[in-house]
């Protein structure tokens, strides 16, 4: 690390194997950060949680972890500030944020694939983290089938995605989403896999009631134009991302989702294991 890796008589910065970047761009990428960077309370609400997770059931000194679609690396930035003694790798579908990290951070591992056709050999990962990736996978299945044979026994995987199939609207299709779930339907896939959940909750439950009339006005809007489309997704995502009600809502949600389990949300939060053999 620090150097990059070595490939035949080059070093290149970030490992790269075959990919299929049909749920997610460059564009969308440049989209999300140039409307709200690292500071939209959601994402950050989103990071919180994550982390807090990952240090509950991993513990402080987790050999390895991997964070699939970390982007520009916000979040694995976090993790590795905090877990100074562990390896912390990061990967995505997508190479410019990729490139752009590796310059600012070449002591992280850095590596392009496509995770259904995941590189990572059998049981080498401590704990995966997953922040609004599955909803971009078309075999969301196959995914956590590879999520599953990478995890050691005993290492768990922190997942969260979109709730509310009947909120899919024109954002979501912009943002290139092939779906939102139920809490029962993300938990049914795990659980298929043989993972046990730990915890399972919603991110944005004080949001929802307003976040659900946005939705249903949104599914009643003809819209012919994908520009309209992505003039209307950055203005929704600069709004709400500026806004200091929602922010405080949802840190005193944080704080109080130590004690409870929302049964709502504007996102499924999932934390589940691979049991030890």
């Amino acid at each position: 690390m620090g150097n990059g890796f070595q490939v035949g008589n080059n070093i290149c910065r970030v490992l790269e194997y075959s990919s299929n970047d049909m749920g997610w761009s460059d564009d969308l990428t440049s989209l999300h950060e140039d409307a709200a960077g690292s500071d939209h309370f959601i994402d950050r609400a989103s990071r919180r949680h994550a982390l807090q997770q990952l240090l509950k059931y991993a513990g402080e000194k987790p050999p390895v972890v991997l964070e699939i679609g970390c982007s520009s690396g916000f979040l694995v930035r976090q993790i590795s500030e905090r877990l100074k003694d562990s390896v912390v790798i990061g990967s995505d579908i997508v190479h410019k944020p990729l490139e752009q990290l590796a310059s600012s951070r070449p002591d992280l591992p850095l590596f392009r694939f496509d995770l259904v056709r995941c590189p990572f050999p059998d049981s080498s990962i401590d704990a995966v983290i997953m922040v609004n990736v599955l909803e971009h996978i078309e075999n969301d299945r196959l995914a956590m089938q590879q999520v599953y044979r990478i995890l050691k026994p005993g290492g768990i995987a922190v997942i969260e995605a979109p709730a509310g199939p009947h909120l899919y609207d024109f954002y979501d299709k912009s943002l290139m989403h092939f779906r939102r779930y139920t809490m029962m339907g993300l938990t049914a896939l795990v659980e298929g896999l043989n993972f046990r959940v730990l915890e399972r909750s919603h991110l944005g439950f004080f949001l929802y009631p307003g976040f659900s009339w946005v939705k249903r006005r949104n599914k009643k809007l003809v819209l012919q134009s994908e520009d309209i489309q992505k003039h209307l997704t950055e203005r929704n995502i600069r709004k709400t991302g500026a806004s200091r009600l929602l922010d405080m809502l949802i840190q005193f949600e944080l704080a109080m989702g130590k004690f409870i389990s929302y049964p709502v949300g504007i996102r499924c939060l999932v934390t589940c294991i691979k049991p030890a053999v």
